[in-house]
Protein backbone atom coordinates (compact mmCIF):
# COMPACT_ATOMS: atom_id res chain seq x y z
CA UNK A 1 0.00 0.00 0.00
CA UNK A 2 1.55 3.27 -0.79
CA UNK A 3 1.57 6.52 1.51
CA UNK A 4 -1.81 8.07 -0.60
CA UNK A 5 -1.48 10.89 1.81
CA UNK A 6 1.98 11.87 0.06
CA UNK A 7 0.03 11.29 -3.48
CA UNK A 8 -2.72 14.09 -2.16
CA UNK A 9 0.10 16.06 -0.72
CA UNK A 10 2.02 16.34 -4.12
CA UNK A 11 -1.70 16.75 -5.97
CA UNK A 12 -2.76 19.43 -3.52
CA UNK A 13 0.21 21.19 -3.51
CA UNK A 14 0.43 20.77 -7.52
CA UNK A 15 0.55 24.33 -8.53
CA UNK A 16 3.11 25.48 -6.12
CA UNK A 17 5.20 22.38 -7.81
CA UNK A 18 4.88 23.25 -11.43
CA UNK A 19 5.80 26.83 -10.45
CA UNK A 20 8.80 25.62 -9.10
CA UNK A 21 9.53 23.71 -11.02
CA UNK A 22 9.37 25.38 -14.29
CA UNK A 23 11.48 28.06 -12.95
CA UNK A 24 14.05 25.24 -12.58
CA UNK A 25 13.44 23.66 -16.28
CA UNK A 26 13.71 27.58 -17.52
CA UNK A 27 16.99 28.48 -15.61
CA UNK A 28 18.48 24.73 -15.90
CA UNK A 29 21.73 25.09 -18.68
CA UNK A 30 20.65 21.17 -19.12
CA UNK A 31 17.20 22.08 -20.52
CA UNK A 32 17.44 24.93 -22.21
CA UNK A 33 15.82 23.38 -25.44
CA UNK A 34 12.54 23.26 -23.23
CA UNK A 35 12.28 26.96 -23.82
CA UNK A 36 10.97 26.99 -27.32
CA UNK A 37 7.82 25.04 -25.62
CA UNK A 38 5.32 27.51 -25.11
CA UNK A 39 5.56 28.08 -21.21
CA UNK A 40 1.49 27.57 -20.99
CA UNK A 41 2.07 24.46 -23.12
CA UNK A 42 4.71 23.33 -20.78
CA UNK A 43 2.51 24.21 -17.64
CA UNK A 44 -0.37 22.49 -18.62
CA UNK A 45 1.82 19.17 -19.10
CA UNK A 46 3.57 19.02 -15.52
CA UNK A 47 -0.03 20.33 -13.98
CA UNK A 48 -1.29 17.31 -16.04
CA UNK A 49 1.04 14.85 -14.09
CA UNK A 50 0.92 16.42 -10.90
CA UNK A 51 -2.84 17.65 -10.27
CA UNK A 52 -3.70 13.74 -11.01
CA UNK A 53 -0.85 12.08 -10.19
CA UNK A 54 -2.81 9.39 -8.04
CA UNK A 55 -4.52 8.65 -11.62
CA UNK A 56 -1.22 7.97 -13.27
CA UNK A 57 0.06 6.34 -10.43
CA UNK A 58 -2.66 4.49 -9.74
CA UNK A 59 -5.15 3.56 -12.58
CA UNK A 60 -3.56 4.61 -15.42
CA UNK A 61 -2.14 1.30 -17.23
CA UNK A 62 1.39 1.12 -19.37
CA UNK A 63 -0.76 1.35 -22.38
CA UNK A 64 -2.13 4.83 -21.72
CA UNK A 65 1.21 6.25 -20.26
CA UNK A 66 2.55 4.89 -23.29
CA UNK A 67 0.31 7.09 -25.64
CA UNK A 68 0.83 9.87 -23.56
CA UNK A 69 4.63 10.21 -23.92
CA UNK A 70 4.56 8.90 -27.19
CA UNK A 71 2.95 12.18 -28.33
CA UNK A 72 4.74 14.52 -26.16
CA UNK A 73 7.74 12.95 -27.26
CA UNK A 74 6.85 13.43 -30.89
CA UNK A 75 5.37 17.38 -29.92
CA UNK A 76 8.76 17.84 -28.40
CA UNK A 77 11.00 16.70 -31.23
CA UNK A 78 8.98 18.68 -33.36
CA UNK A 79 9.47 21.97 -31.24
CA UNK A 80 13.14 21.44 -31.97
CA UNK A 81 13.79 20.15 -28.39
CA UNK A 82 16.14 17.90 -27.80
CA UNK A 83 15.76 14.55 -26.11
CA UNK A 84 18.56 15.22 -24.14
CA UNK A 85 17.07 18.66 -22.67
CA UNK A 86 13.81 16.55 -22.77
CA UNK A 87 15.23 13.78 -20.20
CA UNK A 88 17.01 16.30 -17.73
CA UNK A 89 13.48 17.82 -17.59
CA UNK A 90 11.83 14.34 -16.49
CA UNK A 91 14.73 14.18 -14.01
CA UNK A 92 14.61 17.53 -12.50
CA UNK A 93 10.97 16.59 -12.05
CA UNK A 94 11.67 13.63 -10.59
CA UNK A 95 14.14 14.70 -8.03
CA UNK A 96 12.01 17.82 -7.48
CA UNK A 97 9.03 15.45 -6.01
CA UNK A 98 11.58 13.62 -4.31
CA UNK A 99 12.84 16.84 -2.27
CA UNK A 100 9.60 17.77 -1.50
CA UNK A 101 8.77 15.07 -0.27
CA UNK A 102 12.04 14.37 1.60
CA UNK A 103 11.03 18.30 3.44
CA UNK A 104 7.74 16.89 4.67
CA UNK A 105 9.41 14.38 6.65
CA UNK A 106 6.40 12.35 7.56
CA UNK A 107 7.27 8.83 8.49
CA UNK A 108 6.20 7.39 11.82
CA UNK A 109 5.89 3.86 11.72
CA UNK A 110 7.94 1.29 9.72
CA UNK A 111 4.07 0.32 7.98
CA UNK A 112 4.12 4.02 6.48
CA UNK A 113 7.81 3.94 5.59
CA UNK A 114 6.70 0.73 3.77
CA UNK A 115 3.91 2.97 2.29
CA UNK A 116 6.69 5.93 1.22
CA UNK A 117 8.91 3.13 -0.26
CA UNK A 118 6.33 1.74 -2.51
CA UNK A 119 5.46 5.08 -3.37
CA UNK A 120 8.92 5.86 -4.71
CA UNK A 121 9.21 3.07 -6.54
CA UNK A 122 5.73 3.88 -8.43
CA UNK A 123 7.29 7.09 -9.16
CA UNK A 124 10.39 5.49 -10.35
CA UNK A 125 8.92 3.08 -12.44
CA UNK A 126 6.31 6.03 -14.07
CA UNK A 127 9.52 8.53 -14.81
CA UNK A 128 11.23 5.59 -16.18
CA UNK A 129 8.53 4.53 -18.82
CA UNK A 130 7.42 8.35 -19.43
CA UNK A 131 11.20 8.56 -20.76
CA UNK A 132 11.34 5.43 -22.89
CA UNK A 133 8.04 6.36 -24.08
CA UNK A 134 9.04 9.53 -25.27
CA UNK A 135 12.16 8.46 -26.79
CA UNK A 136 9.97 5.89 -28.92
CA UNK A 137 8.12 9.27 -29.73
CA UNK A 138 11.22 11.18 -30.77
CA UNK A 139 12.13 8.06 -33.08
CA UNK A 140 8.92 7.75 -34.51
CA UNK A 141 9.20 11.68 -35.59
CA UNK A 142 12.63 11.62 -36.66
CA UNK A 143 11.40 8.32 -38.88
CA UNK A 144 8.75 10.31 -40.24
CA UNK A 145 10.83 13.55 -41.04
CA UNK A 146 13.43 11.10 -43.24
CA UNK A 147 10.67 9.36 -45.03
CA UNK A 148 9.49 13.46 -45.85
CA UNK A 149 12.70 14.37 -47.05
CA UNK A 150 13.33 10.97 -49.23
CA UNK A 151 9.70 11.10 -50.45
CA UNK A 152 10.66 14.44 -51.44
CA UNK A 153 13.44 13.75 -53.20
CA UNK A 154 11.39 11.21 -55.64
Amino acid sequence: MIALRLVYLIENHSQELVDDLLAKVQHSARTRDLRKVPPEELRGRLHEILRHLSEWLLTKTDHDIQKRYVEIGARRASQGVSMQDFCWAIVLMKEHLWAFLNRQGLTFSSVELYGEMELLRLLDQFFDRAVCYAAEGYERAAHRASAAVVHAAD
